[in-house]
């Protein structure tokens, strides 16, 4: 039985949705662009979200126009920081990106000898397939597809984020529900532009492959895996070169400035302060559009890869092989309607309604697209249908795929609110590690780092589950679509993890901007809640990279004939054992990389506060561009060893050791690499809101810690300054590293299969 949307249906769905994405972020840069950054009084307005419309400046008899002036003068040389620095960057990743698209064109023509003739398919040797020499090409062609995509999707979050940033600030003047929604919007612009542009590109894509390919679809999604590989390679060296940038601004402008100097954060006398809020888009923003995007491709590559050696392939069903695209599509319209709760439908009256309503977000989008999933499943897919399962068909219904693609859904949101859990100041993990600093900070990194392996228990149970669900129900496939179900929401996701950089560099451009301690007050409130969101952000990242990791690395196994992966043959044990040490050895990579950037950046700051004069007196304006010329300098330089260690250990034991070892690898930094991101991203995110929890002295418990500049609250920063790098560079971008890995695996594996394991050859 067909399905009952047509394949003309879903030609037209498809893209519509990507359209429908576009269109709404672009309204939404509209509304955020009617905040103006000029001193002209702003008419108040009506009364919807602008409690207390008239300015705080008019209320306390200010009225300083000159402090807009500055804001947008601060604002410009964050835009310009971020700009200047994306651009270095792409110039180095566009180097790495032409070598890498000449390997894959080299490594998979030479499968065949770099023959034109068609061969016997892979899967039914009866009939014939493209040359292996087409299936080089279009899989370089869609490596740079992805690879441009992906470097688009960072550049536009980062200049979103940077437009906003001091119009956030300005709306803070009328009340914390006008700051949000800014903030929120412009978060949603990036959220929309990146789903709907992933979608698009990749829809066309497919398109154009198809003139060419015609009925051989195993060759055509064989050669789409390379959209995948571009979107998480950029991701990777966007993600550490822009954590690493952030990282060494944060750490040395904590350190010298409130440890030793006493003075607050962002505070305009800080050498590297501009430099610490140009990280936050370049990092936090770019980094994580990039890695977000990635996942989205490589799990949508992974599902369209197994589909092809389906009955959707081999019955050429359009309708049937597009159903990871029309979960995105219905994903896109989803988050639409989402989005208009938090800007539209429901109005932010006070501090405490920040974390609460970005939460909703989470609940509303995964309630929603339960229904979007139940309804594309049933018009979507015949009632039955065979998938390919290690070498044989495996019969599955419609119901059962819904339930794969929901059950990576809601395995989401219980991981966003496991880490909403251990890492708000609003519950007793994160109060608990504020309170262990009373006795300095040796306790308080003791507590912090339990916490961080505790909160690895629940997220890993809900991928174990997710996992044997989805694979009894089908397979590699169901896994790959279970993946896709947590990403499903991403413009969600993404919106709101954007709108936490936005709302510290609001913070930001408020302290320097010398405006009134009530609008610092509130920027720190959406800060706060944004540290949150972030950290969730970071926890579906995590969590779909596995989901994601293990799709590709069914469909890596599947590519490359083996048909079981023994774990206690040597090949693949030490490949197991050397695969569970890479997440390690990246990190450490990472981390000593923030470390001697960090060490560079506090020697500067020192000498410029011991030999300026004027400066800590605030006369004196200090150099931010030597601050700036550090990050860049350390980031650019140090992204390229980890970045090597992850494309080159594929290619490495691939081609010397065999598909075996490869497996082993694969699996061994999927198991650790995923332990060690949750555990690093929670520790960071707890101590930074300790330090938060004591600073904001809500509570009586936390005003008993402080106030700012107590020893306590100096243990505090010391906890955060250490779990900077952790939460931002080396967690964050081990999930880079489990994915890329497994999809550059899949990509060679042709080639790895006809010429790999050189070594095992000759012993």
């Amino acid at each position: 039985m067909a399905a009952l949307l047509s394949d003309l249906g879903t030609e037209i769905l498809i893209p519509v949705a990507s359209v429908i994405g576009i269109a709404f972020a672009l309204v939404q840069w509209v509304l955020v662009s009617r905040v103006k950054l000029s001193p002209e009084k702003q008419s108040a307005g009506g009364n919807k979200n602008g409690y207390g419309d008239f300015l705080i400046e008019e209320e306390e008899g200010l009225n300083d126009h000159n402090v807009v002036v500055k804001c947008a003068e601060i604002q410009s040389a964050i835009s310009e920081g971020a700009t200047s620095f994306l651009f270095t960057e792409y110039q180095y990743v566009g180097i790495f990106m032409v070598i890498f698209a000449v390997l894959i064109f080299l490594f998979l023509g030479s499968v065949e000898g770099f023959s034109t003739k068609s061969q016997p398919c892979t899967y039914s040797k009866d009939t014939t397939c493209k040359p292996a020499l087409a299936n080089a090409l279009f899989s370089t062609v869609s490596f740079l597809l992805g690879a441009i995509t992906s470097l688009f999707s960072g550049y536009l979050g980062m200049k979103i984020a940077t437009y906003a940033n001091a119009r956030t600030t300005l709306e803070a003047r009328k009340g914390v529900g006008k700051a949000f929604i800014t903030a929120f919007r412009s978060g949603a612009v990036m959220g929309f532009l990146l789903a709907a542009n992933g979608l698009l590109v990749l829809y066309i894509t497919i398109n154009l492959f198809k003139l060419y390919y015609g009925e051989d679809w195993e060759g055509l999604f064989e050669s789409i895996t390379g959209y995948g590989l571009g979107g998480s390679s950029m991701a990777l060296f966007g993600r550490v070169g822009g954590g690493i940038y952030t990282k060494a601004a944060d750490v040395g402008a904590d350190l010298v400035g409130k440890v030793e100097r006493n003075i607050p954060e962002d505070d305009p006398r800080n050498p590297a302060v501009i430099a610490d809020n140009v990280g936050d888009n370049v990092g936090d923003i770019a980094g994580m559009g990039s890695d977000l995007f990635g996942s989205y491709a490589e799990s949508s590559c992974a599902a369209l890869v197994v589909a092809s050696i389906s009955s959707f392939g081999i019955n050429h069903d359009l309708t049937g092989m597009c159903y990871p695209l029309l979960i995105s599509s219905v994903g896109i319209v989803v988050c639409l309607v989402t989005t208009l709760f938090a800007t539209d439908f429901f109005e932010i009256k006070s501090v405490k309604e920040i974390e609460p309503a970005l939460k909703k977000q989470l609940i509303i989008s995964t309630v929603l697209m339960t229904i979007g999933i139940a309804i594309v499943s049933w018009i979507g897919l015949p009632a039955k249908f065979t998938i390919y399962s290690f070498g044989s068909q495996k019969e599955v219904a419609n119901w059962q795929l819904f339930f794969c693609v929901a059950i990576g859904l809601w395995a989401g949101l219980v991981i966003g609110f496991v880490t909403e859990y251990y890492t708000s100041n609003a519950y007793s993990p994160v109060q608990d590690v504020a309170d262990s600093c009373r006795t300095g900070a040796a306790t308080n990194v003791i507590f912090g780092l339990a916490l961080g392996y505790k909160s690895v228990i629940i997220p890993i149970f809900a991928i174990a589950v997710s996992i044997f669900v989805s694979f009894s129900l089908a397979a590699m496939y169901g896994i790959a679509v279970a993946a896709l179900g947590m990403l499903s929401t991403i413009a969600t996701g993404l919106a709101i993890d954007a709108y936490g950089p936005i709302s510290d560099n609001a913070g930001g451009i408020a302290e320097m901007a010398g405006m009134s301690h009530r609008i610092r007050e509130r920027t720190d409130a959406l800060d706060a809640a944004g540290n949150t969101t972030a950290a969730i952000g970071k926890g579906f990242a995590i969590g779909s990279a596995a989901l994601v990791s293990l799709a590709l690395f069914g469909a890596f196994v599947s590519r490359a004939g083996i048909s079981t992966v023994d774990v206690l043959t040597p090949k693949v044990f030490i490949g197991l054992l050397v695969g569970a040490m890479l997440p390690y050895w990246f990190s450490a990579m990472t981390m000593k990389s923030v470390g001697s950037a960090a060490l560079k950046m506090v020697e500067e700051v020192r000498r410029q506060f011991n030999t300026i004069p004027g400066l800590m007196e605030g006369t004196t304006k200090p150099d931010y561009a030597t601050c700036v010329k550090i990050s860049t300098d350390a980031s650019i330089k140090e992204m390229i060893p980890p970045g090597a260690l992850v494309m080159l250990t594929p290619l490495i034991v691939g081609t010397l050791f065999g598909v075996e070892t490869l497996s082993g690898v694969l699996a061994g930094a999927l198991v650790s690499g995923v332990q060690i991101a949750i555990s690093a991203s929670n520790t960071g995110g707890a101590w930074d809101n300790a330090k938060k929890y004591i600073e904001a002295g809500a509570t009586e418990h936390a005003r008993t810690l402080g106030p700012k500049g107590s020893d306590c609250h100096k243990a505090a920063v010391i906890g955060d300054t250490i779990g900077d790098p952790l939460k931002d560079t080396s967690g964050p971008s081990l999930n880079i590293l489990i994915k890329l890995m497994a999809v550059e695996s899949l990509v060679f594996a042709p080639f790895f299969a006809t010429h790999g394991g050189i070594i095992f050859k000759y012993l």
